[in-house]
């Protein structure tokens, strides 16, 4: 059965609040903003590695490079812009730093706070939507782990997990609970479909959760709730997790049914990539239908998946697609109903059950 959305005039489509950050969250924001401009991308602060460390370090500023990845995600500006934005130095001291981030970092130079900065470089880049940080506080992560040991420091948390061999049992902000940023919470309020990840789920999408107010946010609101879980586990972060331990390690930093459906590939991965990852002890994650039942969450499988440059990825436009249907399927609105907007309909090939 193939099913696809009718289309409705962009500025009318759903009210989406996507929760994350890293490459995941800027790969699905490029395919649903073809559907929809009500778009507001809520992104974690806390990375402290690479480029966006070393700014972070340098100038006191939250780190830019997850926020940047999602401006550009949702930018429609001509192709060369895109590309400067893009553009990484090769050499001398600024090697391997993002013109994206020193461009974002001068207009936090120059603006009373960091999210009028990415609020004037969206107006730059002519976006669809918002991105909104999390929270403009300075925050760090720490991970601890089974054997009792910790660590703080985002880009830190793959190397010691590598080192002591155990899963992750917990992570927290510090400090802990940082004020939100208050439109991150208005978008949530106001949202039809709230997405939490793809992403990494202790690095890009827990840590949103530990901000203060955003899971009572999120509870509070009747909007339809999916988490799109990843295609593979992690190296460094989820070895060995099924579908269900991850929302288990969710719902444990956050509360018991914070969602209830859960986005799953059924793709399938060529052999080929399948046994690099696995050299690297990664695999595609299983998907243990039962044990997500007793948590509460029901799993959706839909061919979502990619292989990018020998990467497994999310498919954006097919990604976007499945979404769209899931708000349609499951939204409660009438078309020029009470509820204000037109729910997107769902077209079903003839004979199709």
């Amino acid at each position: 059965m193939e099913m696809k959305p009718y289309r409705v005039p962009r500025n009318r489509g759903p009210k989406i609040a996507a929760i994350g950050g890293g490459h995941g969250l800027s790969n699905m924001l490029r395919g649903l903003k073809e559907y929809t401009e009500n778009l507001s991308a809520i992104v974690t602060v806390a990375d402290d590695g690479g480029g966006s460390g070393a700014l972070r370090q340098d100038l006191g500023m939250p780190p830019p490079g997850d926020i940047r990845n999602c401006l550009l995600a949702l930018a429609n500006t001509e192709p060369l812009l895109s590309e400067l934005i893009d553009y990484r130095f090769p050499e001398g001291s600024l090697a391997g730093q993002s013109f994206g981030n020193l461009f974002l970092a001068a207009l936090n130079g120059i603006s009373p706070s960091f999210d009028t900065a990415v609020r004037r470089m969206s107006e730059v880049l002519a976006i669809t939507g918002r991105v909104l940080p999390v929270t403009t506080a300075d925050v760090r992560l720490e991970a601890e782990f089974e054997n009792g040991a910790s660590v703080v420091g985002e880009s830190k948390i793959f190397y010691c997990k590598k080192k002591e061999d155990c899963r992750i049992t917990q992570v927290r902000l510090l400090p802990e609970r940082p004020r939100p940023l208050p439109e991150a919470l208005a978008a949530i309020a106001g949202a039809d479909m709230i997405l939490l990840g793809p992403g990494s789920l202790y690095t890009s999408i827990i840590p949103n959760l530990l901000v203060d107010g955003i899971v009572e946010a999120i509870q509070n609101s009747p909007a339809l709730k999916v988490y799109v879980c990843n295609v593979m586990t992690q190296e460094g972060e989820t070895e060995g997790y099924t579908a269900s331990d991850h929302i288990a390690a969710i719902f444990k930093h956050s509360a018991d049914h914070l969602f209830d459906v859960c986005l799953v590939n059924s793709s399938p991965i060529p052999r080929a990539v399948a046994a690099r990852y696995a050299e690297e002890g990664a695999e595609m994650l299983r998907y243990d239908t039962d044990r997500c039942a007793a948590l509460g969450v029901e799993l959706v499988s839909r061919p979502i998946a990619m292989v990018e440059d020998g990467f497994v990825r999310h498919h954006p436009e097919h990604l976007a697609r499945e979404l769209i249907l899931l708000h349609a399927e499951r939204s409660v609105r009438i078309a020029g109903g009470p509820g204000g907007g037109d729910a997107f309909r769902v077209e079903r090939k003839r004979g199709a059950r």
